[in-house]
């Protein structure tokens, strides 16, 4: 079976699933390190196999990863069932959202905060091309989807496979919202 490439979730239900740390990262985890069992997830990702076995459970029940075949027990690998997850937020699913969006959020800047701890170390060439910035900038809805798409063409232009001397795999975060206020 192929990887498809994004799964939409509807389902508040399926938000919430996913809403939670350890699933949010175990669904990162296979879709960078493809087929893994729980046990060899766990390793990465600091738990027990019993917690990740339980997890990616719940996580198979709304279709965000599926056995990859063989093995048995915790010692069945576990693949993502697509490269990227995508949402809306209508009345039905705001709340699921809201929570999913607080626990990506929080992983984000823990995975920030990671960088600036390592940083010194790492080559000056890395210290001097990392990005951080913010901007406000008066936008419609519509101009902020538009925006929105316009940064997904140019990140879906570099193949995530794609390998080469030097190349490393690079995190990019970009949120936009209405800011509180006019």
């Amino acid at each position: 079976m192929t990887q498809q490439r994004t799964i939409e979730l509807t389902d508040p239900r399926a938000l919430r699933a996913l809403a939670h740390p350890t699933r949010l990262r175990l669904v990162g985890l296979l879709r960078r390190e493809g087929p893994l069992t729980a046990t060899q997830a766990g390793e990465r990702i600091g738990q027990s196999p019993a917690s990740c076995s339980f997890h990616l459970r719940q996580l198979a029940k709304y279709g965000l990863v599926t056995e990859a075949g063989g093995g048995r027990g915790r010692e069945r690998p576990w693949r993502a069932t697509a490269l990227f997850t995508s949402w809306k937020a209508t009345s039905e699913t705001a709340e699921a959202v809201g929570a999913l969006g607080s626990v990506i959020a929080e992983r984000w800047f823990e995975e920030l905060a990671a960088w600036f701890e390592r940083m010194p170390g790492e080559a000056p060439a890395w210290r001097d091309a990392y990005q951080l910035s913010d901007t406000v900038v008066r936008l419609t809805p519509e101009e902020l989807v538009e925006v929105g798409g316009r940064i997904w063409e140019i990140l879906n232009a570099y193949d995530p496979d794609r390998r080469h001397p030097g190349g490393r795999p690079v995190m990019f975060m970009f949120a936009g919202y209405p800011r509180e206020g006019s």
